[in-house]
């Protein structure tokens, strides 16, 4: 698998720069990667087998990884505080890469560099540095000023390019290189507490703009798109539950599939899953779904980064299937995602987590074969290879 080529990181805010001069003028060709009316099975033609540099380098790599090794290698988490120590102590165990919250950013892009400086734990593979940054609702750094999703919505797609690629260049000043930014929810709901946070009311303008974003974004840092299949369609904040929505495949497809496949086309690199359910699909949440996942990559073509969204939120709901994180996690994995987040507080042991005791959960269900092994390397390959693409 291949992801396109992000720019050094030296080059990052520069280059974004100059896509604000000329996105206002003209549409860019990312944003014309817009889903059709109806969201349908995709057929896959059979590329010619090749192995580039960065493929061979990666399947060394795993072929000499442990097991243990490699489940390491599907967490990405946090630690509180400005303070590098703690949040290197996470990457020194092994793990791919840590999220960056409020609580991580001490004011200015200058100082947020000189932290994500400090992560460099090895040099041949730089670790996944992600932040949540939509702007508006969800903004993390105060020196981002671009137009948020309330603006946008209303605004021509080749304005939603501008605003991320100004994004985007705010993102990697300070040294951060995945946004958790791009909302390819929809709804037209404005009860819905995800409202504030979409780029369209109706599918097909959500899509616009969701290929807008990820053009926007492109070559600059890596882009997700959030919450896959969907939350406009369903009530609830997955925060506190699982919200259920009522649709079925044909009306998912027609509907919110939409942005989703416009900003795969478009070159989206990761997609992150909701803890939220369409139990016509599946009853199981979409970050869980074995079903989920197969449309992702059958239907919808998406061949980058399964990231789930924070795995506590499903402790937090308070249901008792989803009491043990261990098990959560080997769901996940099982289920076809490739990274686990985890947005912990400074002691995790609050909510019975540790890297060591995730770890020991996959292990042993890769032993048990409830993880088949070539689940676990697709999983490590997949995840190798966008850090490898942003060494």
């Amino acid at each position: 698998m291949r992801f396109p080529r992000l720019l050094p990181v030296t080059m990052l805010a520069v280059g974004a720069l100059a896509l604000v001069g000329c996105a206002s003028d003209s549409s860019p060709s990312g944003a014309t990667a817009t889903a059709t009316a109806t969201a349908e099975p995709r057929a896959t033609a059979t590329p010619t087998p090749t192995v580039d540099a960065t493929e061979a380098w990666v399947a060394e790599r795993v072929a000499a990884m442990t097991v243990a090794e490699k489940a390491a290698a599907l967490l990405m988490l946090h630690a509180p505080g400005t303070d590098p120590g703690p949040i290197r102590a996470l990457l020194e165990q092994g793990t791919s890469g840590v999220i960056l919250m409020g609580d991580n950013i001490a004011g200015d892009a200058a100082s947020m560099h000189a932290l994500t400086e400090a992560l460099m734990v090895d040099p041949e593979l730089v670790p996944l540095v992600a932040i949540d940054e939509e702007g508006g609702e969800v903004q993390r750094l105060d020196w981002d000023t671009a137009a948020t999703a309330e603006a946008l919505r209303d605004a021509p797609p080749a304005d939603t390019t501008a605003a991320f690629a100004a994004r985007s260049a705010s993102v990697a000043a300070g040294g951060a290189n995945v946004n958790f930014g791009v909302i390819a929810d929809v709804t037209a709901d404005p009860d819905s507490f995800i409202a504030g946070r979409v780029l369209g009311t109706e599918p097909q303008a959500a899509a616009d703009r969701v290929a807008a974003a990820v053009a926007g974004e492109r070559g600059v840092v890596a882009t997700t798109l959030k919450h896959f299949p969907g939350h406009g369609a369903a009530p609830g904040d997955s925060h506190s539950s699982i919200p259920s929505a009522p649709l079925d495949l044909a009306a998912w497809r027609a509907g919110p599939a939409l942005p989703f496949a416009a900003g795969i086309d478009a070159g989206a690199e990761l997609v992150m899953t909701g803890h939220l359910a369409y139990p016509a699909i599946d009853p199981a949440p979409a970050s869980l779904s074995p079903e989920w996942h197969r449309i992702l990559r059958d239907e919808l073509g998406f061949d980058g980064v399964v990231v789930t969204d924070d795995m506590l939120m499903l402790q937090h709901n308070g249901l008792p299937e989803y009491a043990d994180p261990g098990e959560n996690a080997v769901r996940a994995i099982a289920a076809g995602s490739d990274l686990l987040l985890y947005v912990l507080p400074a002691d995790p042991s609050e909510f019975g987590i540790s890297v060591d005791g995730l770890v020991g959960a996959i292990g042993a269900a890769v032993s048990s074969g409830r993880i088949p092994e070539a689940r676990l390397d697709d999983a490590v390959t997949r995840v190798l290879t966008l850090r490898r693409e942003l060494s």
